[in-house]
């Protein structure tokens, strides 16, 4: 009978490692083998048409010295501190809308989470459009209403404050439809006899709202801080689609920055050791707030 049993075992266990065997080499090919080549091309000096020399760490000791390096960190952090919060409050704020009891909350789900399906092309082109100075949608309409004398323009993509204004506002209303989500899917899985007991200890709907619903969803929002954190430090596109990083340089994000120095100077070394050295801080920055996470909930 032993020998029966581990025989079985000894079966499943194979036929378990044969269906996941495509995977894992589907994921070894494109996810593992590309990393490995990555630290191995960040080792050189690699050109487009493929390795010069061997460097060792100097292209990892390089960027402590790139002034453009740090300044393409700053754009990406500062970039992450002003959208990251607004992402939060806009998707919770839609979330509570979205979830009420009323006959339109499929289509206002659907409405404010349909731009999350355009693609940032898309969206680049239709932020430019309508900031654009002199006919744009934007200056347009405040001319029309009187908030701009004709002789007056607001040139919304050529102020670094005001592209930052305008890369924050296209990333917030086009990515938020996603968290969003998140947080309906965990408001329905708070049951109603909590807010029935709260409504019986006559807790208004303000306090329901501050002392149920914003409490119970504490691991939701901990989770979409997380994936946000991470997203944002990943800016590339709208920026490089809307201002190129100008004026200048003075909104080019780290990525860009990458992007550049591997395709523009022909330097894929030292592109693929910024890339780990970023690799490096979203790893650190995910293991700081997963420690904090679990450190509140242990002390709640």
């Amino acid at each position: 009978m032993k020998q029966s049993s581990d025989k079985q075992i000894g079966q499943k266990t194979l036929t378990a490692i044969l269906f996941m065997l495509p995977f894992l080499l589907l994921y070894t090919l494109f996810i593992i083998w590309p990393v490995i080549q990555g630290i191995y091309v960040s080792l050189h000096k690699w050109g487009l048409m493929g390795k010069i020399r061997f460097l060792g760490g100097s292209n990892y000791t390089r960027f402590l010295t790139d002034k453009f390096f740090w300044s393409a960190l700053w754009h990406t952090t500062w970039f992450v501190i002003i959208s990251v919060p607004l992402l939060i409050l806009t998707a919770l704020l839609l979330a509570l809308l979205a979830n009420r009891k009323t006959g339109m909350k499929k289509g206002l789900r659907i409405c404010y989470y349909l731009p999350n399906v355009l693609s940032v092309s898309v969206i680049s082109y239709m932020m430019k459009f309508m900031f654009s100075p002199y006919m744009g949608f934007m200056s347009t309409f405040l001319h029309s209403i009187g908030f701009l004398s004709p002789d007056q323009e607001i040139m919304w993509l050529t102020e670094v404050n005001l592209i930052w204004v305008v890369v924050t506002s296209a990333t917030v209303w086009w990515t938020t439809g996603f968290s969003m989500m998140l947080y309906i899917s965990a408001m329905q899985d708070i049951p109603v006899s909590v807010y029935e007991a709260a409504e019986l200890d006559g807790a208004s709907p303000a306090r329901q709202l501050f002392g149920v619903t914003l409490p119970l969803l504490k691991s939701t929002t901990y989770l979409i801080l997380l994936l946000q954190i991470i997203a944002s430090f990943k800016i590339f596109g709208q920026i490089f689609m809307i201002s190129g990083g100008g004026p200048g340089s003075m909104t080019r994000p780290l990525i860009q920055y990458i992007f550049e120095s591997a395709f523009a100077k022909n330097d894929m070394g030292y592109a693929s050791a910024m890339s780990y050295a970023l690799f490096i801080i979203l790893v650190l920055l995910s293991f700081i707030q997963i420690r904090f996470q679990n450190r509140r909930e242990k002390t709640a």
